[in-house]
């Protein structure tokens, strides 16, 4: 299948580590948050990978002529923000495969299971069939109703707390069959507001709810957890885990880290106390300091007795 992977943002929440670089191509632990999205879908289901971007282009390119990937990936770029419709649309021309056409939110880190999802998009013949989960909260969310025969019949956005008929949330992930797309308008427009409310209410909308972890990577707090959550389930390659933390290769560390990511060749000093932490390749953190929930760029320096909480260190900055 074809597998559309919608990375248009701008990466403003993750600041200063976006400023000049491409959201998807930041480092989790060993791959490319790009990477770790798609490698939710087996290798041998991929045809082709189109990322629906506007920013970051030229360093997108210059990743996709030189990575080694295990599927074909090319960009489709995004001129104007064109929401998530929008983007589906002006994806088309480089789609290559046959049959539906699977769509990815660029920040998700989960544990769907695309073969189960495609299995039950087959045995119900609907149009679009959508990757389902459960939340506690679906104030929060727009919800979706799934009936017995596991087909969604309507929507609601963000309910009152008390109101909902449902805690089933969209997770991002969905097959669409491509007599669809060749429908959508190529003005900027929403799939989730414009288009499913009205496959739903014909009937031809399928959903089914998967378990284990579902991460939206796109903020400071979430990309914490997704790098735990790689930990936690193996998703490295790479490095070697101590307790709940991964060490990057090359890496060296004399403090004491928890629920911590390390990349490759970054140094942890002495005395050094890091608790949920990521820090990238190369960067350095003096003796001493002590960091909580904080993201440390490449290359970045952490002066020693630093003391950081909650703190987005830029790529190659200098902390006291």
């Amino acid at each position: 299948m074809d597998v559309i992977v919608l990375a248009g943002g701008f990466g403003t929440r993750l600041r200063p580590w976006t400023d000049g670089r491409a959201k998807p191509l930041l480092p989790l632990l060993d791959k490319t948050l790009l990477e770790r999205v798609v490698e939710a879908v087996p290798t041998d289901m991929i045809d082709r990978v189109v990322v629906a971007a506007g920013y970051g282009i030229e360093e997108m390119e210059a990743y996709f002529m030189g990575a080694s990937l295990p599927y074909e990936a090319v960009l489709s770029v995004e001129e104007e923000a064109l929401g998530t419709g929008g983007a589906v649309a002006l994806a088309r021309p480089y789609l290559n495969g046959d049959g539906p056409v699977l769509v990815l939110n660029g920040d998700l880190v989960s544990s769907v299971d695309v073969a189960a999802l495609a299995a039950h998009h087959d045995a119900t013949g609907a149009t679009a069939t959508l990757s389902l989960w459960e939340v506690e909260d679906p104030s929060r969310f727009g919800v979706c109703e799934l009936d017995d025969a596991g087909f969604i019949r309507r929507f609601q956005e963000k309910p009152e707390p008390g109101t909902e008929f449902s805690n089933l949330i969209n997770a991002g992930c969905y097959l669409i069959e491509r007599d669809v797309l060749a429908g959508l308008a190529s003005e900027p427009h929403s799939m989730e507001r414009e288009v499913f409310p009205g496959i739903a209410e014909a009937g031809e909308m399928a959903g089914l709810v998967f378990t284990g972890y579902f991460v939206d990577a796109g903020t400071p707090d979430s990309f914490i957890e997704a790098a735990q959550v790689c930990i936690a389930n193996g998703r490295y390659g790479s490095g070697q885990v101590t307790d709940d933390s991964w060490l990057g290769d090359g890496s060296h560390c004399e403090g004491d880290v928890s629920g911590s990511a390390i990349g490759a060749a970054s140094n942890v000093g002495a005395d050094a106390s890091l608790t949920d932490c990521v820090v990238l390749d190369g960067a350095n953190i003096g003796a001493g300091a002590t960091l909580h929930r904080c993201l440390v760029g490449e290359g970045a320096d952490v002066a020693a007795g630093a003391e950081l909480s909650d703190t987005i260190v830029g790529h190659h900055a200098h902390v006291e």
